[in-house]
């Protein structure tokens, strides 16, 4: 398995993908939610993988969905949850953008570029002096690309056993 570590420098380079859908809508979850998160990270993260919450317990979960430093926006089609992400102020001044996807259902009708484009803006709306995430070969195979379509680039590639 393969992970990377991208990042993007500057506002500037993103490279937008601005493609309006009118049933395409992304909303803040302005409370905290922690079921909410972790109904979120099971069914859009759930086939790919994402591992390191399994074992999380309700405790774990409202840690960590009742912080001020992260911010959760789903996306969705005609009223139906579609994908989400999370983002994350770090002390740095960095944002990391800890989980982004779509649910399978959702993938391949041209939502995700216009997805990332939001979530990357919200990164820089919120301060970010570099907005960076991780990604690797579970993931779905076109997401390296659709980051790297966006101006992430990769800063760490590591190699791991399967």
């Amino acid at each position: 398995m393969k992970k990377w570590t991208l990042e993007m420098k500057a506002f500037s380079d993103l490279r937008p993908k601005d493609e309006r859908c009118p049933e395409f809508d992304v909303r803040k979850v302005e409370l905290p939610f922690p079921e909410l998160n972790r109904f979120l990270h099971r069914i859009v993260g759930g086939p790919w993988r994402w591992g390191g919450r399994e074992s999380w317990g309700e405790k774990e979960w409202r840690d960590y969905a009742d912080r001020d430093e992260l911010e959760t926006w789903i996306a969705y089609v005609s009223g139906t949850p579609a994908g989400y992400y999370e983002i994350e102020k770090q002390e740095d001044g960095s944002v990391r953008m800890l989980c982004f996807g779509l649910r399978k259902a959702f993938i391949g009708k041209g939502y995700g570029g216009y997805f990332l484009t939001h979530a990357v803006r919200r990164c820089w709306e919120i301060g970010a002096n570099r907005v960076w995430l991780s990604t690797c070969t579970r993931d779905h195979p076109n997401a390296l690309r659709n980051y790297q379509a966006r101006g992430f680039r990769i800063v760490t590639e590591q190699e791991f056993p399967d």
